[in-house]
């Protein structure tokens, strides 16, 4: 079997100015609507088990590690109005949703991913979305995150041809660049190239000798000011690593739990206050595709090599 899980305030903001871009404006739960449309699109393609995972407040425990980090200051108020919405609708159309509120949507989903990953019986992990957070989470060929507007997978290879390193360096690296989505700067003077440069030798910031004449990196421009920065401000990048690892220890029960069996009794009058009762409609005949499928046998588990 294969696991989808969904970041769905990614998805929520994609329908939103989706939406906004394509008609100029849009109705107060479209977005919300949106993402359950393309929700039932991915069991409609062959989806069986699928988490959605939510920012139910923008504010989480990083906001207390951080002065800077990331709040709902600014954001559009029907975009945020549209969450509890879009959580609503999700569960009475039957999907497994997780909203965080002490937690993030990128912790659920990383927490899902390790569940998901220890189970023998699951071929493939998808974290639905391109958020470059989550490629710490990205296991080889096995765990991967799956970009659905560009229709792009993003495997180990992939996310270390995008930023020079591996998964286990990527918290690492953001914790020396920085993230201003998430409202972190990083250490100055350490960019993209200089970060995965020495993070590529070291892997870790803990690691990283104190002084460049260390490194071994006889090409790396400004090395001595950037040992010297990292060791001035070795605090702030090991705050700023912390912030930018994804907590697994968010409870989201076990891959059973995410079965989509169909739409709950309630879901049409969801739906209806949405403004959208066609959908209810629409997620039974694709409850009744679903189960019509022959069940997916799970792939067996290879056997030990000889010794």
């Amino acid at each position: 079997m294969k696991v989808h899980l969904v970041d769905g305030t990614y998805e929520l903001f994609r329908q939103h100015f989706g939406q906004v871009s394509r008609h100029g404006s849009a109705g107060p739960f479209d977005a919300a609507v949106g993402v359950v449309a393309s929700t039932l699109q991915l069991v409609m393609s062959g989806a069986t088990h699928v988490g959605v995972a939510s920012d139910h407040v923008i504010e989480s425990f990083r906001n207390d590690l951080y002065a800077g980090y990331k709040t709902s200051e600014g954001m559009d108020p029907e975009l945020l109005a549209q969450i509890p919405v879009m959580e609503e609708a999700l569960s009475a159309c039957g999907f497994t949703v997780w909203p965080m509120v002490e937690y993030e949507a990128d912790d659920a989903l990383g927490a899902a991913a390790a569940v998901a990953e220890a189970d023998p019986r699951v071929e493939q992990v998808l974290i639905v979305t391109p958020d470059k957070d989550l490629g710490q989470c990205v296991r080889g060929t096995r765990v991967v995150q799956y970009d659905r507007r560009k229709d792009d997978i993003i495997d180990q290879a992939a996310v270390e041809m995008k930023f020079g390193v591996g998964p286990a360096s990527i918290a690492d690296y953001l914790g020396l660049v920085g993230d201003s989505a998430d409202g972190f700067p990083g250490l100055p003077g350490w960019g993209a190239k200089s970060a995965a440069t020495v993070l590529a030798k070291f892997g870790t910031i803990d690691a990283i000798p104190p002084s460049s004449a260390d490194w071994g990196l006889p090409g790396l421009r400004g090395a001595e000011k950037l040992a010297t920065t990292l060791r001035t401000q070795m605090a702030d990048a090991l705050l700023f690593r912390t912030i930018a690892t994804v907590a697994l220890d968010v409870p989201v029960g076990v891959v059973d739990d995410w079965l989509w069996t169909g739409p709950t009794a309630e879901f049409a009058a969801v739906a209806a206050r949405m403004g959208a009762p066609d959908l209810a409609d629409r997620a039974a005949r694709v409850a009744d595709r679903a189960a019509a499928r022959p069940s997916p046998s799970p792939s067996p588990s290879p056997s030990p090599s000889p010794k």
